[in-house]
């Protein structure tokens, strides 16, 4: 199958590229043809604010999406993020040229100016079944009334043109994100639930209690409560049983955490993919603290894969990952007390070994590479048929 895969990578490299680059490698593996058309944000300057002015509809990406499409002629179009420098104008190229689309929804962009839902500390939900001017009061967009406006227009443009309409089948990683967008008034039929690609490092050698290491592994932002982890770590204390805590990653909140860190917390910035694999194999548990609508929860199925119990806050689709492991490894979000009193439980040599194992077992029923390609393939095999 020919596969015309459309990105508009971020500034700053994150989860959500990674999945794209994944799964064009799988679809590859297995024999299909992968013609990548990828675009980058710039973080700031004159050409980020020009490229910012057009993403309601920028001309110039029409051009280049219609020309990518005679030239490579697929047989589906694969669309993942359009914010900002493609625009949706890519979705009217595609149906000018009468390509078969599937898209990846992989943040709430359609319908939040942050793609978050998530504003000032909190899950936001103000703009759910209703607009999206309420953006441009509060800032949403990077705390920029002015930015903000952009991203609504192009969130109301779209509604008011029907871009979407000419999307033959979403893809959503979890079930929380589908719910979400059918309650926006989207048609569950046209949404389908396929877990992002991660993959598979195979058994891991030693049981995850062989390590005194914790993990979290998370951009190092508000949303996804790495400091509320901090302030659970230092509250636990002796509970913990002289754990170490390794956060890996990055973002805004970084010199910030790093100021916080208390006693055994190193703060390590990003590793590249195979030094995370090899990280997780010799690890002996993963905290995903979350406090926002994540649509996938890809730390806890990259610690499953490895064999490693998983934390999780309950919410979004981390749940739904963790939840796999039952209510003890849930724990609510926003609530640092509450992740303290939980936190204990990977100091229990019996517990994290139990909870590894079926933790692995998840990970091969539901989120293995084989699995993802036979929904993706599934995918855009209705949507070539017309079914």
């Amino acid at each position: 199958m020919r596969v015309l895969q459309i990105h508009n990578e971020y500034a700053l490299p994150g989860g959500e590229d990674a999945a794209v680059a994944a799964e064009a490698e799988l679809l590859a593996g297995a024999g299909h043809r992968v013609l990548r058309m990828r675009v980058r944000n710039r973080a700031s300057g004159p050409v980020a604010a020009l490229a910012l002015a057009g993403a309601p509809w920028n001309p110039v990406r029409y051009r280049d999406a219609r020309r990518a499409i005679r030239t490579f002629r697929p047989d589906v179009a694969h669309l993942h993020n359009t914010w900002f420098s493609l625009s949706p104008s890519v979705v009217d190229a595609l149906r000018a040229e009468g390509v078969p689309v599937v898209m990846t929804l992989h943040n709430y962009r359609l319908l939040c100016a942050n793609g978050l839902l998530f504003r000032d500390g909190e899950a936001c939900t103000d703009c759910l079944g209703s607009h999206p001017w309420h953006a441009v009061r509060h800032g949403c967009y990077r705390g920029s009334a002015a930015q903000s406006a952009v991203a609504a227009t192009t969130i109301a443009l779209g509604r008011a043109r029907s871009t979407w309409d000419s999307v033959d089948r979403f893809l959503v990683p979890s079930r929380f994100v589908k719910d979400t967008y059918v309650r926006a008034g989207f048609v569950p039929d046209r949404i389908s639930v396929k877990p992002n690609v991660v993959t598979d490092p195979g058994p891991r050698q030693a049981r995850p209690s062989a390590s005194r290491s914790v993990l979290c592994v998370s951009r190092l932002s508000e949303e996804k409560g790495v400091a509320g982890l901090l302030e659970a770590w230092r509250a636990a204390g002796e509970s913990l049983g002289g754990l170490r805590l390794r956060v890996i990653g990055d973002g805004p909140q970084r010199a910030v955490l790093r100021r916080a860190a208390p006693e055994g917390v190193d703060i390590t910035g990003w590793v590249d993919k195979a030094e995370l694999y090899r990280t997780l194999r010799t690890a002996r548990a993963v905290v995903v603290p979350s406090e926002c609508y994540e649509t996938f929860g890809l730390a806890a199925v990259e610690a499953m894969a490895a064999g490693l119990p998983v934390l999780g806050a309950d919410i979004a689709g981390p749940a739904e990952v963790v939840g796999a492991l039952g209510s003890r490894w849930l724990v609510p979000p926003a609530d640092p007390a509450a992740l303290a009193a939980a936190l204990p439980v990977l100091a229990d040599d019996s517990a994290v070994d139990s909870a590894g194992a079926r933790a692995r077992e998840h990970f091969e029923r539901g989120y293995a590479p084989g699995e993802v390609l036979r929904l993706l393939l599934a995918a855009y095999r209705d949507v070539v048929s017309g079914t």
